[in-house]
């Protein structure tokens, strides 16, 4: 009786610490996650988006090809 009582006890402490161990790793992956998420968002997002909209802006609106420049990318 007294010994499956301590084999209960015994593999109880190991599925908390088991399931304790567990936890602490998705935390730290959810956690390591978040910190690029939230450096692509607020650093590296808005240098891009600037980016895009001086290239897009500061290009000019339509490039017309020469009929000779055209033949050229079709052959």
């Amino acid at each position: 009786m007294i010994t499956s009582i301590l084999t209960f006890l015994i593999v109880g402490i190991l599925a908390v610490v088991a399931i304790s161990v567990v936890l602490s790793i998705v935390g730290a992956v959810l956690g390591l996650a978040m910190g690029l998420v939230g450096f692509l968002l607020f650093k590296v997002a808005p240098l891009v988006l600037i980016g895009y909209l001086l290239v897009r802006f500061l290009a000019p609106r339509r490039r017309r090809l020469s009929r000779a420049d055209r033949e050229w990318l079709e052959s």
